[in-house]
């Protein structure tokens, strides 16, 4: 049983599941809006709100576990320009679109996007 094991395992082990949230989530920092499965989608937006609300903070140790947690590149963009425009929301920073189903296996895909 699955009993308090709500996580997704993506068929990868964990340094890998988490080398691949931290892609996903410099990619979505950098670009604004990517394309993936809906189940990534769905496990990116936590980890990705808690950079943003983590980012508003703008202290030292809050720059710092940004930079180890998705790079400097995305850190800069996260405290310049995304820190300021959600400075007064309180969350949900994140949407999550349904598109059709991949055509070559059928995987539910979903564009996850800022607000």
């Amino acid at each position: 049983m699955r009993h308090h094991n709500a996580n997704r395992k993506f068929g990868r082990e964990s340094t890998q599941r988490k080398a691949l949230m931290k892609s996903l989530a410099y990619s979505l920092v950098t670009k604004g809006k990517i394309k993936t499965t809906e189940a990534k989608a769905k496990e990116l937006r936590p980890l990705v709100e808690k950079l943003v609300t983590l980012s508003k903070k703008e202290t030292p140790a809050s720059r710092r576990l940004l930079e180890a947690r998705v790079g400097i590149l995305a850190t800069k963009k996260l405290t310049s320009s995304l820190a300021g425009t959600y400075k007064a929301r309180a969350g949900g920073y994140t949407r999550i679109t349904k598109l059709v189903r991949r055509s070559s296996d059928g995987a539910p895909m979903a564009v996850i996007e800022f607000v």
